[in-house]
């Protein structure tokens, strides 16, 4: 019997077992109506769960209205909102095996946008811009609105709210919760010197920074059932001096971990404007290589993992247990289906499309040979 490579090799997690390592990664579709799923993200998240990824992640969808990152983002924080993601999941559900995931978000002073193509800047009043919130009355640039500095009262909200989030996305019949920690959103504000410059005890050093984001870790932990996995994604280094760093993520990890978290997802950046961050093949995989060496726990890497060879490169080395990719499965949704010929693996793939696969239509192994020489 034919070994499968790493990347198809299954992975457990509490009471879920992922079928491979491969992940599609959360991905902002701006494209919900206050907060509540669309027909597009049917088509969206079922075609790419179509090629039988071990994961599938929903794109980071805001526990408050005021927390979305622009008025076309997805939220879970209404009934409406819930109703609407069970029948995505319904729709997933029915084209793929794969465990379905969502992300938690808030967005902090990064909310209160506009779409990409109407410019990503933030929203005028003329557009129906909100009030945003920080760990300090401090704007993301120089032109962007300045946020409210988050009272214990507003804290206290916003750990409510990821509860009750949590609650939702359970009754939704969600596979797994990542809170979102990275990219600049509201617990990295806080995690970040840069934006934290709070003289209470939830500013000032790594341990206070961090304590603000471990309260809603603890909080989302305890109320999501205790055989789902918990994920959380991070920004491992703000590519600045001076910035939240690998070596101050791993401390933040180290802390998640004994919370009760079973993975983290290793991205960067996001909260500095004018950041000049290194973009190259596995360009953060060092950070997720380093935090699974010092925490011991399962890690995702992510950016710019576009070949098969180099993705089971990645978790064959051990630099992580598993892989995310977005932009590749937007270029092919068949991303899994291209590894596992690639890789001599085998991958799901739905009765309907059978007949597309190498063994039942001669075009692929044309296909193949093209892509090989």
């Amino acid at each position: 019997m034919t070994t499968q490579p790493h990347l198809f090799r299954p992975l457990a997690m509490r009471g879920l077992t992922l079928a491979n390592r491969i992940a599609v990664s959360p991905m902002c579709q701006y494209n919900a109506i206050d907060g509540v799923p669309q027909p597009w993200h049917h088509q969206h998240l079922g075609s790419l769960s179509s090629s039988g990824p071990g994961l599938v992640m929903v794109e980071a969808t805001g526990v408050t209205a005021q927390g979305r990152i622009s008025p076309g983002c997805t939220g879970i924080y209404s009934e409406a909102c819930e109703a609407a993601f069970a029948g995505v999941l319904r729709t997933v559900r029915a084209t793929s095996p794969s465990a379905v995931g969502i992300q938690l978000a808030h967005a902090g002073r990064k909310a209160s946008t506009n779409v990409p193509w109407k410019g990503s800047g933030p929203l005028t009043a003329d557009d129906g811009a909100w009030e945003t919130l920080s760990a300090s009355a401090i704007p993301f640039a120089p032109t962007w609105h300045t946020p409210k500095a988050a009272s214990r009262a507003d804290m206290d909200g916003v750990v409510a709210a990821f509860v009750a989030a949590a609650g939702r996305a359970m009754r939704v019949g969600f596979d797994l919760v990542e809170v979102h920690s990275a990219h600049g959103y509201l617990l990295h504000q806080f995690l970040s010197p840069f934006s934290n410059k709070r003289t209470d005890q939830y500013g000032g050093s790594p341990e206070n920074r961090m304590r603000f984001p471990l309260e809603v870790v603890a909080a989302v932990r305890a109320a999501w059932p205790a055989e789902k996995p918990m994920g959380m994604r991070i920004s491992a280094s703000e590519w600045t001096e001076g910035g939240f760093d690998p070596d101050e993520a791993v401390r933040y990890v180290k802390a998640a971990k004994a919370l009760g978290l079973d993975y983290v997802c290793v991205s960067s950046a996001g909260n500095v404007h004018d950041a000049k961050v290194a973009v190259g093949p596995g360009y953060q995989v060092q950070f997720a290589e380093k935090i699974r060496r010092e925490t011991g726990i399962v890690t995702r890497s992510v950016g710019m993992i576009v070949e098969p060879h180099q993705a089971e490169a990645i978790v064959a080395s051990g630099q992580a247990d598993m892989v995310a990719l977005a932009r590749a499965f937007l270029d092919d949704p068949r991303w899994v289906w291209r590894a596992a010929d690639t890789l001599g693996a085998e991958a799901y793939c739905p009765r309907q499309y059978l007949r597309a696969r190498p063994n039942l239509w001669p075009g692929a192994k044309l296909r193949m040979k093209a892509a090989a020489e």
